[in-house]
C-alpha cells in the first residue's frame, strides 16, 4: 500500500541524489535549454537566404546579364559568376555552391530568331534543403524569363496586355500555405524537434535513475525507504521527475506560442495538456524498458535508439501514410507520433477536442505499460541478480 510518509522519504532521497549527481540536471534542463537556444537561433531567419549559385554566362548578352541580376536579387540566391563550367563544377563538388546555371552561347540570338535555346542547370542534391530550395528558385526564375521573352514577342505582334497574360499564364494559381504562410523552417521543425528532445530526455534520464539503483546496488535501500513497496518507490521518483519535466514542457509551450509568437490556430491550454500527456507517456515507456531489461547499459541503449527512431516515426518529415504498412504500423508505438497528430490538429487546423481526443486516448494508453513489468523490476531490485554494467 502506498504511504505518503514513504513517498515523502523517497522524494527527499531522490532530490539528494540529484544534488550529488549533476548529470540529472545536465541531461534534462541543460539539454532542453541548449536545444531550444540552438534551434530557435539557427532558424531565426525562417528560411535560408543567399544560397550560393554559380552562373556560367557564355553568352554575355544584355538578356543573360539581366537574368543573372534578377536571380541575384531574389531572397534565396546569391549569384557567383564563373568564366568556365569546369571551375564552377569543382566548387559545387567541394560544397562551395549549391547549383550551377549554364547560360549557352547565342542565347540572345536564338531568342530573337524564335529558336529554342537550352538553358542548363545542375543542382547539388547531397544537401537536401539547399538543393531543393535552389532548384525551386532557379526553376522559378527560368519560368519568369521565359514569360518575359514571350511577352516581348507578343507585344511586337501588337497584342494587348490582357491577351498576352492570357497566353503566358492561362491559369492563375491561388496558393495558400496553411499553418505556415511564411514558409518558416523554424515553425516547421521546432514544433516537433523540441518536444522530441524533451521526450528523449524523459526516457533516458528516468531509465538512468531507475537503472542506477541496480548499477550502484542501492535498490534495496530504495525499497526500504519506500516501505518495501515498488509502487511507492516509483511514485516518489516520478513525483520529482514529473514535476521537473512537466515544468520544462510548459515553459517550452510558452516559449514557442507566447514569447516567440509561433502561429497557433487553437488553444495554448490544449497544448499544455498535450505536453503533459507526452511526459507521462514517455515516463511509462522508460519504466517499461528498464523493467523489461533491468540491465542499465542495455536499457539506456534501447531507450536512446527508441527516442531517436521517434523523430522518424512521428511523421513530420516523411508522412507515415506513404511508408510500407509493416513500417507505418510501428508509428503507433511512439508517443511523439501522437503528440505530433495532436499538435497538427490543434495548432495547425484548430479543430479543438473533436479533432485530437483520439490521440489523447492513445497517449493515455501508454500509462498501462509499467503494469506488465512491475513484478520483474521488483524482483531485479530485491535479488540484484542482473549485470550492473
Amino acid at each position: 500500500m502506498i504511504r505518503w510518509s514513504n513517498i515523502k522519504a523517497v522524494v527527499k532521497r531522490e532530490l539528494r541524489i540529484m544534488r550529488n549527481r549533476p548529470i540529472y540536471l545536465l541531461g534534462s534542463v541543460v539539454t532542453l535549454a541548449f536545444s531550444a537556444l540552438f534551434f530557435l537561433t539557427f532558424f531565426r531567419a525562417g528560411l535560408p537566404e543567399d544560397l550560393p549559385v554559380a552562373v556560367v554566362d557564355l553568352d554575355n548578352s544584355s538578356l543573360s546579364r539581366d537574368f543573372a541580376r534578377q536571380m541575384d536579387a531574389t531572397q534565396l540566391s546569391k549569384v557567383i559568376k564563373y568564366d568556365s563550367f569546369e571551375e564552377a563544377r569543382a566548387d559545387m563538388q567541394s560544397g562551395k555552391v549549391c547549383g550551377i546555371c549554364l547560360i549557352p552561347k547565342g542565347l540572345f540570338a536564338d531568342v530573337q530568331s524564335s529558336r529554342r535555346p537550352v538553358l542548363t542547370y545542375y543542382i547539388n542534391g547531397l544537401y537536401f534543403v539547399g538543393g531543393a530550395l535552389t532548384y525551386k528558385n532557379v526553376t522559378y526564375m527560368i519560368n519568369l524569363a521565359d514569360g518575359a521573352v514571350q511577352r516581348e514577342i507578343l507585344r511586337a505582334k501588337g497584342m494587348n496586355e490582357d491577351a498576352i497574360m492570357g497566353r503566358i499564364q492561362p491559369i492563375n494559381i491561388d496558393f495558400h500555405q496553411i499553418g505556415n504562410v511564411y514558409t518558416n523552417y523554424g515553425y516547421y521543425l521546432s514544433n516537433v524537434l523540441l518536444p522530441g528532445v524533451l521526450e528523449m530526455a524523459v526516457i533516458i534520464i528516468l531509465i538512468y535513475s531507475l537503472g542506477a539503483e541496480l548499477k550502484y546496488g542501492t535498490s534495496r535501500h530504495l525499497l526500504n525507504t519506500a516501505g518495501g513497496s515498488l509502487q511507492t518507490a516509483l511514485a516518489g521518483k516520478l513525483a520529482v521527475y514529473t514535476t521537473l519535466f512537466v515544468s520544462m514542457g510548459l515553459i517550452l509551450v510558452l516559449l514557442l506560442y507566447d514569447w516567440m509568437h509561433f502561429p497557433i490556430n487553437g488553444s495554448i491550454w490544449y497544448m499544455f495538456l498535450d505536453v503533459v500527456l507526452l511526459v507521462l507517456a514517455s515516463e511509462s515507456v522508460a519504466i517499461f524498458i528498464i523493467g523489461l531489461l533491468p540491465v542499465p547499459r542495455l536499457a539506456l541503449s534501447i531507450g536512446a535508439l527508441y527516442s531517436i527512431l521517434a523523430f522518424s516515426f512521428s511523421g513530420f518529415t516523411l508522412p507515415i501514410e506513404v511508408m510500407p504498412p509493416y513500417i507505418s504500423g510501428l508509428a503507433e508505438a511512439f508517443p511523439l507520433r501522437h503528440y505530433f497528430l495532436f499538435y497538427s490538429r490543434e495548432v495547425v487546423m484548430g479543430t479543438g477536442f473533436a479533432g485530437w481526443w483520439q490521440e489523447a486516448v492513445h497517449l493515455l494508453l501508454f500509462l498501462f505499460l509499467p503494469v506488465f513489468v512491475l513484478k520483474r523490476l521488483k524482483s531485479a531490485y530485491v535479488l540484484q541478480n542482473f549485470p550492473k554494467n
